[in-house]
């Protein structure tokens, strides 16, 4: 710093020796000097921020409006500022239908964070307007051809008007954002008024849960699901396509004017900022992200449309322009909520909230009829010329595609019962009918994935008795019961028998693998309750154990010592292991007393025991027939077969569950999940319900020890 200052005066002492002029002057020159060289230094970095701003266009990046301190004079500097407003109209319009997805904090939270964020830029642009950082004037664009100076002062005060119009638009959508979540907080009691009516209707409809009735009810909650979401209101309302209707309008605007702007870019440099030539990338990237943004809303903007089609006579069309009662019900909650206040205040109090919100509920029905004047010329034309359009795309599927898109109507009226809406508002048959098929392309796709080899293992089952074989009334448990432990233990028996070919028992742990998938559902929907919690995370910690390390509570399930074991002397190596470790706290404590309960069993079945030294003895002491590998290996699959069957009959049940979901914004995907899962399945629920059941109580149906007193109970 001090050999530049050195330079400055060096290069200005021919001035010091001038006698007329005072050292004080050159001191203010040397001062002004250096300020310059530090502006030129500072601003060097520019470029390269304008290339970040560039990419952060993409993320709505507010930074070029917002700037109140650097000069943007060009005219591609101007235009860069205003795409920024621009983009960030398109994207407010693009994200309104997500505040259904909100409850009524964050919907609060969000606003208000929004509100800040839409009135500081709107302050920034206002302030530039007015101190000329935007839409210079002609003075500021003298250059030395009377027609580029023309040119300049025309775009110069296109630019005025058009910051005006960006902010007045910027105002519009943050009221319109107001409003909709004014309305999306009382849509969302409405619909889970109705909703519950509709699910209590269902549940009375008694009906045997075979895959074809399940595929009706799956279908029932997927439309009440899809149709009673404040996600479909919320897309489907007048202040979502009022919202399209602006960002199209202002993408229009944007790219009428970019043409010209181009042409004098390349004509002249009307970059005359400190970005320098990142300006253009900005620009380039402004104009992509608004292409991209404004072509969502012309696709989105159908949706409505649907509506008014689903209007009868035009007679009707006059209902359109009503305010209905969720716009304001909201706001007129809110006047029975009294304020607190003093006893002198009370009253005054009182009346100044009935005034605020009587003005609120005012504006609240003027922006309604606003975005429903902004939206009805756009509407009309596009019902004019969708159901030509509609005829044409058929027309076109079935003469090159051979494709005839199938309305099916007898389905849309059988299902449009369980239609869920505000108001008395309804939905084309179109629109229900893509619902309809959106679930049944769940199911069907869903049955192309079908458990084939699951299905080998569970199809010979006929009696279910490895529920009861499994475990012995003469041994004692610490624990209770749930289905995925016993079906880890008896598999982590079978994958350490080594006479088995490595090929059987990669393929039986998958079969296992794909059986525990179904067998965790059944819990987590069904018997979720706290004292089986500890015992199915165990069971699930063990069974990733086995999957990954091959190995059981640390012990390695190749280890050499058991490949010289026969099967039976296997079975009291993991007695004798699991014994020791009972008494152990937490998850092996479960894992091993399960084991230890399961091999016990196996030794003690058809009076067998083991002794001291692992040979297989009767209750006589008299040395036994070996049990083979391969026998044992067969009778656990059996045992595992018969277990995963007993579980696997609580799937209708578990689909039902499912498909009602008592959070209302994760409606819909769990009722796709359980279209999915009844496609996975329908095979082996048609399978299971062509065996003979017991006849157990449904509440006792989802747990094993039940299946097993009411087998042991049958048995003869």
């Amino acid at each position: 710093m001090d050999d530049l200052v050195d330079d400055y005066d060096q290069a200005l002492s021919p001035l010091r020796r001038c006698s007329n002029i005072s050292s004080n002057l050159i001191d203010d020159l040397l001062l002004i000097l250096y300020k310059l060289h530090l502006q030129k230094r500072f601003s060097e970095p520019i470029p390269t921020i304008g290339m970040y701003i560039a990419l952060a266009s993409l993320a709505i990046a507010v930074k070029l409006p917002m700037d109140l301190t650097i000069q943007m004079p060009g005219v591609l500097d101007q235009q860069a500022k205003l795409g920024s407003v621009a983009f960030m109209c398109i994207m407010m319009a693009f994200l309104l239908p997500s505040l259904a997805n909100m409850n009524g904090m964050e919907l609060a939270t969000n606003i208000t964070a929004l509100g800040v964020l839409i009135i500081t830029l709107v302050v920034n642009v206002c302030i530039q307007i007015n101190t000329g950082l935007i839409s210079h004037s002609e003075d500021m664009h003298i250059t030395e051809y009377d027609g580029a100076k023309k040119s300049k002062g025309i775009i110069a005060h296109d630019k005025r008007a058009i910051a005006i119009l960006y902010v007045a638009m910027l105002l519009m959508l943050l009221m319109i954002y107001i409003c909709t979540a004014l309305m999306i907080l009382k849509s969302k009691q409405v619909l889970e008024s109705k909703y519950q009516e509709m699910h209590k209707s269902i549940q009375q409809q008694a009906r045997q849960l075979t895959v074809v009735n399940l595929k009706q009810h799956v279908i029932k909650y997927g439309v009440m699901a899809t149709t009673g979401s404040t996600q479909l209101v919320t897309y489907c309302s007048v202040t979502t396509s009022a919202s399209e209707v602006i960002g199209f309008l202002i993408f229009l605007l944007h790219h009428f004017t970019m043409p010209d702007n181009i042409r004098y870019e390349i004509r002249h440099r009307a970059h005359d900022s400190e970005y320098k030539w990142s300006i253009l990338g900005i620009l380039i990237i402004q104009y992509i992200g608004i292409i991209l943004g404004a072509t969502a809303l012309l696709y989105r903007f159908d949706a409505p449309i649907e509506y008014m089609l689903a209007i009868e006579g035009i007679r009707k069309l006059i209902k359109f322009y009503r305010v209905e009662s969720c716009w304001t019900d909201t706001l007129s909650d809110w006047r029975h909520n009294r304020l607190y206040s003093s006893p002198k205040l009370k009253h005054l109090i009182y009346k100044l909230q009935i005034f605020g919100l009587s003005i609120l509920t005012h504006s609240q029905k003027a922006i309604v009829m606003t975005c429903k004047a902004i939206i009805i010329i756009p509407m009309l034309i596009a019902m004019c010329a969708m159901p030509p359009l509609y005829l044409f795309l058929d027309w076109l599927l079935l003469s090159l595609f051979r494709i005839q898109v199938d309305r099916r109507p007898e389905q849309v009226l059988h299902f449009a019962q369980y239609v869920l809406q505000p108001q008395d508002r309804n939905i084309s048959a179109r629109t229900l009918n893509s619902i309809i098929n959106s679930v049944k392309c769940s199911n069907q796709n869903a049955e192309r994935q079908q458990p084939s080899e699951l299905m080998r293992l569970i199809q010979n089952v006929r009696d279910f008795k490895g529920v009861i074989e499994f475990d012995s009334l003469d041994v004692q448990s610490n624990y209770r019961d749930c289905w995925s432990l016993p079906v880890v233990t008896l598999a982590t028996i079978a994958l350490s028998l080594h006479e088995i070919q490595p090929g059987v028992l990669e393929k039986f742990q998958n079969v296992v693998s794909d059986g525990l998938v179904y067998v965790k559902l059944v819990e987590k929907n069904l018997n979720h309750n706290d004292e089986l919690v500890s015992v199915q995370k165990a069971a699930e910690r063990l069974w990733l154990e086995i999957e990954v390390y091959h190995t059981w509570l640390k012990k390695n399930l190749k280890d050499p010592e058991l490949q010289e074991k026969t099967a039976i002397q296997i079975v009291g190596w993991f007695r004798d292991n699991a014994t020791n470790m009972e008494l152990v706290v937490g998850h092996k404590s479960i894992c091993a007393s399960s084991m230890g309960r399961i091999t016990k069993t196996i030794l003690l079945s058809n009076g067998n025991n083991i002794d001291e030294h692992g040979t297989d003895t009767d209750e006589s002491g008299n040395d036994t027939v070996e049990l083979s590998q391969e026998a044992l290996f067969i009778k656990l699959s059996s045992m595992i077969a018969d277990i995963l069957a007993a579980c696997l009959t609580n799937l209708p049940q578990v689909i039902v569950t499912k498909c009602h979901e008592s959070v209302i914004e994760k409606r819909e995907e769990s009722v796709h999940a359980a279209a999915t899962l009844l496609g996975k399945t329908s095979e082996i629920i048609n399978t299971l319900q062509a065996r003979q059941l017991p006849n157990l109580n449904p509440d006792d149906s989802p747990f094993i020890d039940k299946w097993r007193d009411h087998l042991r109970a049958q048995a003869p």
